[in-house]
Protein backbone atom coordinates (compact mmCIF):
# COMPACT_ATOMS: atom_id res chain seq x y z
CA UNK A 1 0.00 0.00 0.00
CA UNK A 2 1.33 3.45 -0.82
CA UNK A 3 2.43 5.56 2.12
CA UNK A 4 -0.07 8.08 3.36
CA UNK A 5 -0.37 10.03 6.55
CA UNK A 6 -3.69 10.40 8.36
CA UNK A 7 -2.37 12.68 11.10
CA UNK A 8 -4.95 15.46 11.68
CA UNK A 9 -7.73 13.47 10.00
CA UNK A 10 -11.01 12.13 11.25
CA UNK A 11 -11.71 8.41 11.07
CA UNK A 12 -15.41 7.76 10.65
CA UNK A 13 -16.51 4.26 11.62
CA UNK A 14 -18.61 2.66 8.91
CA UNK A 15 -22.11 1.52 9.92
CA UNK A 16 -20.98 -2.09 9.43
CA UNK A 17 -19.25 -1.75 12.83
CA UNK A 18 -22.36 -2.47 14.88
CA UNK A 19 -20.86 -3.13 18.30
CA UNK A 20 -17.74 -2.61 20.32
CA UNK A 21 -15.62 0.43 21.04
CA UNK A 22 -15.78 1.86 17.53
CA UNK A 23 -19.48 1.49 16.66
CA UNK A 24 -20.59 4.99 15.64
CA UNK A 25 -17.20 6.44 16.60
CA UNK A 26 -15.54 9.55 15.28
CA UNK A 27 -11.82 9.37 15.98
CA UNK A 28 -9.31 12.17 15.62
CA UNK A 29 -5.90 10.87 14.49
CA UNK A 30 -3.15 12.58 16.49
CA UNK A 31 -0.24 10.65 15.00
CA UNK A 32 0.16 8.29 12.05
CA UNK A 33 3.55 7.06 10.92
CA UNK A 34 5.41 3.91 9.89
CA UNK A 35 5.02 2.52 13.44
CA UNK A 36 1.23 2.80 13.60
CA UNK A 37 -1.40 5.33 14.62
CA UNK A 38 -2.78 6.99 17.74
CA UNK A 39 -6.18 8.64 17.94
CA UNK A 40 -8.79 9.95 20.37
CA UNK A 41 -12.49 9.12 20.01
CA UNK A 42 -14.15 12.54 20.20
CA UNK A 43 -17.85 11.73 20.29
CA UNK A 44 -18.09 9.48 23.38
CA UNK A 45 -18.55 11.59 26.53
CA UNK A 46 -18.59 9.59 29.76
CA UNK A 47 -20.58 10.43 32.88
CA UNK A 48 -17.58 12.19 34.46
CA UNK A 49 -17.26 15.97 34.07
CA UNK A 50 -13.97 17.86 34.03
CA UNK A 51 -14.97 19.48 37.35
CA UNK A 52 -15.51 16.05 38.94
CA UNK A 53 -12.24 14.78 37.52
CA UNK A 54 -10.34 17.75 38.94
CA UNK A 55 -11.97 17.10 42.34
CA UNK A 56 -10.83 13.46 42.18
CA UNK A 57 -7.23 14.40 41.38
CA UNK A 58 -7.30 17.25 43.91
CA UNK A 59 -6.61 20.14 41.53
CA UNK A 60 -8.61 23.33 42.12
CA UNK A 61 -10.52 24.40 39.00
CA UNK A 62 -10.83 28.18 38.66
CA UNK A 63 -12.09 28.04 35.07
CA UNK A 64 -15.82 27.51 35.62
CA UNK A 65 -16.41 27.13 31.86
CA UNK A 66 -14.59 23.78 32.04
CA UNK A 67 -16.45 22.55 35.11
CA UNK A 68 -19.47 21.01 33.35
CA UNK A 69 -17.65 19.88 30.21
CA UNK A 70 -17.53 16.10 29.80
CA UNK A 71 -14.52 13.85 29.92
CA UNK A 72 -14.44 11.48 26.91
CA UNK A 73 -13.79 7.80 26.39
CA UNK A 74 -10.81 8.26 24.09
CA UNK A 75 -10.35 4.60 23.25
CA UNK A 76 -9.65 1.20 24.76
CA UNK A 77 -5.90 1.66 25.39
CA UNK A 78 -4.64 3.03 28.75
CA UNK A 79 -8.12 3.98 29.96
CA UNK A 80 -6.73 4.95 33.36
CA UNK A 81 -4.57 7.67 31.78
CA UNK A 82 -5.67 11.17 30.79
CA UNK A 83 -5.06 12.73 27.39
CA UNK A 84 -5.64 16.42 26.71
CA UNK A 85 -6.26 17.40 23.10
CA UNK A 86 -5.81 21.17 22.88
CA UNK A 87 -4.84 24.16 20.83
CA UNK A 88 -1.07 24.35 20.91
CA UNK A 89 -0.43 27.20 23.30
CA UNK A 90 2.21 26.74 25.99
CA UNK A 91 5.00 24.30 26.61
CA UNK A 92 4.11 21.15 28.54
CA UNK A 93 6.33 18.31 29.73
CA UNK A 94 4.84 15.57 27.56
CA UNK A 95 3.29 16.95 24.40
CA UNK A 96 2.84 15.55 20.93
CA UNK A 97 2.55 18.47 18.51
CA UNK A 98 -0.01 17.41 15.89
CA UNK A 99 -0.14 20.57 13.76
CA UNK A 100 0.99 24.15 14.22
CA UNK A 101 -2.23 24.77 16.14
CA UNK A 102 -3.11 21.45 17.84
CA UNK A 103 -1.36 19.17 20.33
CA UNK A 104 -1.96 16.21 22.62
CA UNK A 105 -0.54 16.39 26.15
CA UNK A 106 -0.36 13.67 28.78
CA UNK A 107 1.55 15.41 31.58
CA UNK A 108 -0.05 16.76 34.75
CA UNK A 109 1.36 20.27 34.23
CA UNK A 110 -1.34 21.05 31.66
CA UNK A 111 -4.04 20.06 34.18
CA UNK A 112 -2.46 22.36 36.77
CA UNK A 113 -2.49 25.20 34.21
CA UNK A 114 -6.11 24.48 33.24
CA UNK A 115 -7.09 24.49 36.90
CA UNK A 116 -5.42 27.88 37.38
CA UNK A 117 -7.19 29.21 34.26
CA UNK A 118 -3.83 29.56 32.49
CA UNK A 119 -4.12 26.67 30.06
CA UNK A 120 -5.14 26.43 26.42
CA UNK A 121 -8.46 27.92 25.36
CA UNK A 122 -9.76 24.81 23.57
CA UNK A 123 -9.47 21.42 25.26
CA UNK A 124 -10.94 17.95 25.01
CA UNK A 125 -9.95 15.63 27.85
CA UNK A 126 -10.18 11.87 27.40
CA UNK A 127 -9.40 8.76 29.35
CA UNK A 128 -7.69 6.29 27.05
CA UNK A 129 -6.83 6.37 23.39
CA UNK A 130 -7.24 4.30 20.24
CA UNK A 131 -4.10 2.71 18.83
CA UNK A 132 -3.16 0.76 15.73
CA UNK A 133 -0.01 -1.25 15.12
CA UNK A 134 2.16 -0.85 12.03
CA UNK A 135 0.01 -1.30 8.91
CA UNK A 136 -3.15 -2.15 10.88
CA UNK A 137 -5.04 1.08 10.18
CA UNK A 138 -4.10 0.98 6.50
CA UNK A 139 -5.42 -2.60 6.31
CA UNK A 140 -8.67 -1.64 8.06
CA UNK A 141 -9.17 1.20 5.57
CA UNK A 142 -8.74 -1.20 2.63
CA UNK A 143 -11.42 -3.38 4.29
CA UNK A 144 -13.85 -0.40 4.25
CA UNK A 145 -13.95 -0.16 8.03
CA UNK A 146 -13.29 3.58 8.06
CA UNK A 147 -13.91 6.69 6.03
CA UNK A 148 -11.31 9.44 6.36
CA UNK A 149 -11.50 13.19 5.98
CA UNK A 150 -9.14 16.02 6.98
CA UNK A 151 -10.02 17.21 10.48
CA UNK A 152 -11.66 20.50 11.34
CA UNK A 153 -10.97 22.19 14.73
CA UNK A 154 -14.52 23.60 14.73
CA UNK A 155 -15.87 20.03 14.93
CA UNK A 156 -13.30 19.10 17.60
CA UNK A 157 -13.92 21.94 20.00
CA UNK A 158 -17.11 23.82 19.19
CA UNK A 159 -19.78 21.26 18.34
CA UNK A 160 -21.59 19.14 20.93
CA UNK A 161 -20.37 15.52 20.84
CA UNK A 162 -23.64 14.20 19.39
CA UNK A 163 -23.25 16.47 16.32
CA UNK A 164 -19.60 15.70 15.52
CA UNK A 165 -20.07 12.49 13.51
CA UNK A 166 -22.66 14.04 11.19
CA UNK A 167 -20.52 17.17 10.78
CA UNK A 168 -17.48 15.08 9.82
CA UNK A 169 -19.62 13.18 7.29
CA UNK A 170 -20.83 16.50 5.89
CA UNK A 171 -17.19 17.37 5.14
CA UNK A 172 -17.32 14.40 2.75
CA UNK A 173 -20.69 15.48 1.37
CA UNK A 174 -22.33 12.31 2.69
CA UNK A 175 -25.19 11.74 5.12
CA UNK A 176 -24.19 9.01 7.59
CA UNK A 177 -27.69 7.53 7.57
CA UNK A 178 -27.57 7.12 3.78
CA UNK A 179 -24.58 4.77 3.82
CA UNK A 180 -25.46 1.28 2.69
CA UNK A 181 -24.69 -1.20 5.46
CA UNK A 182 -24.39 -4.23 3.20
CA UNK A 183 -23.33 -4.21 -0.42
CA UNK A 184 -24.53 -6.55 -3.11
CA UNK A 185 -28.21 -6.88 -2.15
CA UNK A 186 -30.93 -5.89 -4.59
Amino acid sequence: MSEFNLTHHFLIAMPTIKEGFFAGALTYICEHNENGALGIIINRPISLTIGEMFDQIDIPLLNTELEKMPVYFGGPVQTERGFVLHDALGEWQSTLRITDTLALTTSKDILDALGADQGPKNVLISLGYAGWDQGQLEHEITQNTWLTVPANPHILFELPPEERLAAAMALLGVDYLSLVEEAGHA
